[in-house]
Order: C-alpha cells, then sequence, then structure tokens
C-alpha cells in the first residue's frame, strides 16, 4: 500500500517550458548571446538552473562569471512571469484531489530552486495539501542525489516500500531509484518515453489517472 507519492514538478505537475524559455532567452539576449527555440529547453531544463544556463550559453562562453551574469538576469524576471503560459497538465489537479481524499502524502522534489517551486505550486493548486513542498535549496544536492525524497519521507513519517515517486525524465527516475522508491514515468512531459524505458521504471503512464492503479501495490 501506497502512502506517499512525490511528484516533480516541470514536465510532471505543471507544463512550464514555454516561461523557462522566454525567461532565459531573454537573460540570453541583454548579454548579447543567441537564442534558442522553445523545445530545445525540453532539454536544457531537469539539472537545476545553473546547469539550465550552462547549457544555454555558448561552449566557449561556459564559465561560472556567465552563468551568473544570466542567473542575475533571470532570477527577477523569472519570479515575476513564472505563470504566464504554464500550466498543469490536463488530469493533474483532479488527480491530486483524489490522492488528498484518499489520505494519500503529496509532495513536491523539484530542481527548480524553492522560491519558484513554492510561488508556483500555491498558485496552481491552493486546494491541495502538500506534505512537503521541495525546490533546490542550501544543503541539499540536486537530484538524482536522493536526500531531498529521504527528506520528504521522514516528514511523512512512511517507509520507502510505501512511496511513489512520479516524473518524466531520466534524472527523476535515477532519483527514484537512488532512493529506493517504486518510480513511475510520465510520458507527457518534456522527454520521450524511449529515455524513460532506458531507466527501467516499474511503472510509466500516459494519463494522469492511471497512477491511482498503483496505489494498492
Amino acid at each position: 500500500m501506497k502512502r506517499l507519492v512525490i511528484f516533480d514538478l516541470d514536465g510532471t505537475l505543471l507544463n512550464t517550458i514555454a516561461d523557462l524559455a522566454t525567461a532565459t532567452n531573454r537573460a540570453l539576449q541583454l548579454c548579447g548571446y543567441p537564442v534558442h527555440e522553445m523545445n530545445a529547453y525540453r532539454y536544457f531544463v531537469g539539472n537545476g538552473i545553473s546547469k539550465l544556463f550552462e547549457r544555454a550559453l555558448p561552449e566557449d562562453q561556459r564559465t561560472e562569471a556567465q552563468i551568473e551574469r544570466i542567473r542575475s538576469l533571470f532570477v527577477p524576471y523569472y519570479d515575476a512571469h513564472n505563470a504566464d503560459k504554464s500550466d498543469p497538465y490536463p488530469g493533474m489537479k483532479e488527480l491530486l484531489k483524489e490522492l488528498q481524499q484518499r489520505s494519500i502524502h503529496i509532495a513536491v522534489a523539484s530542481n527548480k530552486y524553492q522560491a519558484a517551486t513554492s510561488k508556483l505550486i500555491a498558485h496552481y493548486f491552493p486546494g491541495i495539501h502538500f506534505t512537503a513542498v521541495s525546490g533546490q535549496k542550501e544543503g541539499f544536492p540536486t537530484k538524482p542525489n536522493p536526500a531531498i525524497v529521504h527528506n520528504i519521507i521522514e516528514k511523512a513519517g512512511v517507509q520507502t516500500e510505501e512511496t511513489l515517486y512520479v516524473g518524466d525524465s531520466n534524472v527523476d527516475m535515477l532519483t527514484a531509484r537512488n532512493a529506493g522508491v517504486t518510480a513511475v514515468g510520465v510520458t507527457w512531459g518534456f522527454r520521450p518515453r524511449e529515455e524513460l524505458e532506458a531507466c527501467q521504471p516499474a511503472h510509466i503512464i500516459d494519463r494522469p489517472e492511471e497512477l491511482l492503479g498503483f496505489l494498492d501495490e
């Protein structure tokens, strides 16, 4: 029986790619660098914003100083505009409501920085109680390190075998494996099904409601 479901944020709960691309391209343009098509960002995101900026910068400009310069332009703009074009994936609000009605703990484990993670969850899911909303923050390494998942499990007071971890990328599948919890890959996110299959998660789903079939395992 599963008592805790942990969700990735970008590409799993919310389609945030347009706002991430817009904010990063704006910062790149202000610094005189080339911009990218929105679809390119599907492969830039997933490992935190520093890695996003590194991937978006020209290869010969991927220095700590340039990454910090992009960050200084990205964060204030993204903080103000991260809900302009983002939306929950179809069926996600209904799934979270159903999990809540069944008294299942719900949590978020994201590599997005904490302030943006908290804001987006509060904005899009105001009626849902989350046991934890954990983004990238001081003292915790980014996924696929399992520290963030272990911290959430401790907060929920459950066991690893009672936990599902849901995400759309290889980073998420490796996070679940490293944490010793059941991995569920979702095909509606930023990465292709083949990337999920290569990680051999316990389950791959095409619609949010399919998750409910795994709660009694």
